[in-house]
């Protein structure tokens, strides 16, 4: 009976040190980076970070290029077809139809440039460009001009649309995990 106690030990010590060693790698098994390619082709054109956008992909999709929301929003970056319209047009990429937010190449294109658009607008606001993703631009303005928040790390907990705030805590935390996991 002492024995196989030992020998338990010995085994659960041994696992743990393995874990403690492989800590990373198992860790990357669920914060993956697919589509990685793409993201670091998309990111480099727009000045985006790429572990931004993978977060950014986790949170909306969880890397399902098939994804559709309850409201309609597409693909691995969850864009709604309207916005894709927009987007498209602001890049000249033509024709645009609905259906292209399904493929990976298409939406992390468009989704990579919105993002970058959004940071341009809130001079690099990682936070509001986060909240306008979800919670849309004119809202986050709103926000801004009636003061409900300012733009600062501490006003997350203020923003209005429980969605929104969950969104944006949700992908700087994956933010974080995938610098520390893929950086260089």
């Amino acid at each position: 009976m002492i024995a196989r106690r030992r020998i338990s030990r010995l085994l659960f010590l041994l696992l743990l040190i393995l874990l403690i060693l492989n800590f990373k790698h198992i860790v990357k098994i669920i914060y993956p980076m697919p589509y990685a390619d793409t993201v670091y082709k998309y990111s480099k054109m727009a000045s985006v970070d790429p572990f931004f956008m993978t977060a950014i992909i986790k949170a909306e999709s969880g890397f399902n290029p098939n994804a559709v929301s309850a409201k309609g929003a597409r693909g691995l970056m969850q864009i709604m077809p309207e916005t894709g319209q927009w987007i498209a047009q602001q890049i000249n990429l033509n024709p645009f139809h609905p259906d292209l937010l399904f493929d990976p190449e298409t939406n992390i294109r468009l989704g990579t440039w919105y993002i970058a658009n959004l940071e341009n607008e809130f001079k690099g606001n990682k936070i509001m460009a986060l909240a306008a993703y979800n919670g849309g631009r004119g809202n986050v303005n709103k926000w801004l001009d009636e003061e409900k928040i300012s733009g600062s790390i501490k006003d997350i907990q203020m923003i209005p649309f429980p969605e929104t705030k969950n969104f944006v805590v949700k992908v700087l935390w994956n933010y974080k995990v995938y610098q520390w996991l893929y950086a260089k």
